[in-house]
């Protein structure tokens, strides 16, 4: 039984809080995301200007910050908050630091991490707040601790100081009620993420879902994990709590494995992907009294599966255990259509210092020049919309 209200064509909806001076720049700004050579040059000027101290930032904070991020400051993403909100779609508030190396700023993350929990603190509009692990650790500790090799003094003291900042944020999230995702990462060091997302989960999530692990259905063992942990959440009496992914570091997986001679862990194509991703997503329903999941994607076929399975199951489309969520600057079509036809619905709105959030706008325009035809169709869309509005 087809839900025939979800048009996720319906660019007057997606783009309804949008001007046309605002809707004009995004165009422009994708129509450069769209070509891969202009995208390379732009990545790499960016990189380079910033690390030699040309004054850039202006330039960065008012073209491609502005259409991903939400602001500098959490202060900063009140208008952003407010104007999703008022269509229905909460904030997910992504510190989004990168690459940090030292005790001291490992420690200004985990406290800045717990003010986004503090404000997401009784907001109807902020459904949930996250972190990455390697935000607050170092790297090569957790590279270690998913090897399972032996530590030394130093890498244990390393390794007790990580344990410390997640359990804070996770301990603190708990004791206010509020939900929060612990990020996936590298294959190489999720073995150290999962196990400590699932200790959180253990303790925190006994009487509702407050600790979610994320799942990258890229990866060809993770369906059987999402089985597997389950079946150990049931055992262990707590509610297993999970944000289903595709996966974003796809190239970067590969090639390591072809350097290191590993077999990948990446599915060999996109439609195994796709099959596993929406077998995720018919084993959560399945389980629904048991799991409570966030459907994370801008795949128009797996959003539409998702809908549709609900209203089958006659589950109401504001379950407390189904979420959906897209990137702030993206997939809006799908965010505020589902918003419309009452679905939970969220967007990840990253923030931080601009200069600080290169990495990850970087990896958003190499991920979408990557990601097969995103851009494209996003393009597309506000090309109809301006066309709509006689504005082209």
């Amino acid at each position: 039984m087809g839900d025939f209200r979800l048009d996720f064509q319906d660019t007057a909806t997606a783009f309804a809080d949008k001007s046309n001076s605002q809707l004009k720049e995004k165009y422009r700004l994708f129509k450069m995301l769209n070509s891969p050579l202009l995208n390379a040059i732009g990545t790499s000027a960016a990189r380079f200007a910033l690390s030699i101290g040309l004054p850039v930032e202006g330039l960065i904070k008012a073209t491609i910050f502005e259409q991903f991020c939400g602001g500098e400051t959490i202060e900063e993403c009140d208008p952003t908050i407010d104007e999703l909100g008022d269509s229905h779609i909460g904030t997910i508030l992504d510190y989004s630091v990168e690459g940090k190396s030292t005790e001291d700023d490992f420690d200004r993350t985990k406290e800045e991490i717990i003010r986004t929990i503090k404000r997401a603190k009784d907001d109807p509009n902020i459904p949930f707040a996250v972190f990455k692990v390697t935000g607050i650790a170092p790297l090569g500790t957790l590279e270690r601790l998913s090897r399972k090799k032996k530590l030394d003094a130093k890498s244990q003291a390393k390794c007790e100081r990580i344990h410390r900042r997640v359990n804070d944020i996770c301990e603190y999230a708990y004791s206010i009620g509020q939900p929060v995702f612990i990020d996936a990462e590298d294959s190489w060091i999720q073995d150290a993420i999962d196990r400590l997302a699932v200790e959180m989960m253990e303790r925190f999530n006994r009487e509702k879902p407050i600790i979610f692990n994320t799942i990258q259905l890229y990866r060809t063992d993770r369906l059987q994990y999402l089985k597997d942990a389950r079946r150990q959440a049931k055992t262990d009496g707590y509610i297993l709590a999970v944000k289903l992914v595709r996966g974003a570091y796809m190239e970067k997986e590969r090639e390591r494995a072809a350097e290191m001679g590993y077999a990948s862990p990446i599915h060999s194509n996109k439609a195994k992907t796709d099959a596993d991703y929406n077998a995720a997503i018919e084993y959560c329903l399945k389980h629904i009294d048991e799991i409570a999941f966030v459907a994370g994607t801008h795949n128009e076929a797996s959003t539409r599966l998702l809908a549709e399975k609900l209203d089958e199951k006659g589950i109401p489309h504001n379950h407390k255990h189904v979420f959906f969520s897209q990137l702030y600057g993206m997939g809006d079509n799908l965010s505020y259509v589902l918003a419309k036809n009452d679905y939970n619905v969220s967007k990840y709105v990253p923030y931080g210092p601009v200069s600080d959030a290169v990495p990850y706008l970087i990896r958003r325009a190499n991920e979408n020049s990557a990601a097969a035809g995103q851009v494209s169709r996003e393009l597309e869309m506000i090309g109809r919309e301006l066309k709509r509005r006689t504005l082209n």
